[in-house]
């Protein structure tokens, strides 16, 4: 599939999707390098447009260089929104109470702290992707598990066996001390994030090295 082709398939995505105003979105593609420029109106479409761009067949990488504008009469101070940040965490029974800590600068939310999964970690942001006033998060809250496993490896590959979206023969998975890498060739992105997702939910694992090839 050819650029133009992508580019186009891309834009139309984006204008399907009612959450999204892509009237200001730029989108260019090399080589099935895709780059997201321009600007939105919250951080939630900021995340929008990238998942819409990932599901789009022949995409091999994405360059996300969007902004996030709030009008100037939906500012929030970042107190305010840290206060936010942090009743919204408590009120998520998701979420371990105490074990994430706030930063909020100039409307960017840092998270730090640790939980013993990764879908805890990933809660966390998820619970406040859609706060007004918030122009991006990172989030460097890190697993820590106690928990020791034998058959990480295995467990891994039974559940990417299971799964009917991922060719898991051509997928090579490896554990050591709390460590996963994947290596192999996936069709889109789609099917990467389903592999490391697989990868996440398994018992002992700290962290993923995703090294997966679309093609």
């Amino acid at each position: 599939m050819n650029d133009l082709t992508i580019r186009q398939n891309i834009q139309n995505a984006m204008q399907f999707e009612p959450s999204l105003d892509a009237a200001h979105i730029g989108v260019a593609v090399d080589k099935g390098i895709v780059t997201l420029s321009g600007h939105v109106n919250s951080y939630a479409e900021k995340l929008m447009a990238e998942r819409i761009a990932k599901r789009v067949i022949g995409v091999k990488g994405l360059a996300q260089e969007l902004e996030v504008e709030y009008a100037s009469d939906k500012k929030t101070a970042d107190d305010q929104i840290a206060k936010r940040v942090i009743n919204i965490l408590e009120w998520d029974t998701t979420i371990p109470t105490g074990t994430v800590l706030v930063k909020v600068e100039k409307g960017f939310v840092t998270l730090t702290g640790s939980v013993s999964w990764n879908y805890q970690k990933v809660a966390a942001q998820k619970a406040i992707e859609k706060l007004s006033g918030v122009r991006g998060i990172n989030n460097m809250i890190t697993i820590m598990t106690s928990e020791k496993i034998d058959d990480v490896k295995k467990r891994i590959e039974d559940a990417l066996t299971r799964d009917a979206e991922v060719e898991a023969k051509n997928i090579k998975v490896t554990f050591s001390d709390g460590s996963v890498s994947l290596e192999g060739r996936v069709h889109t992105f789609h099917e990467r994030d389903l592999v490391e997702n697989a990868a996440w939910s398994a018992p002992s694992v700290r962290t993923v090295n995703n090294h997966l090839i679309i093609s």
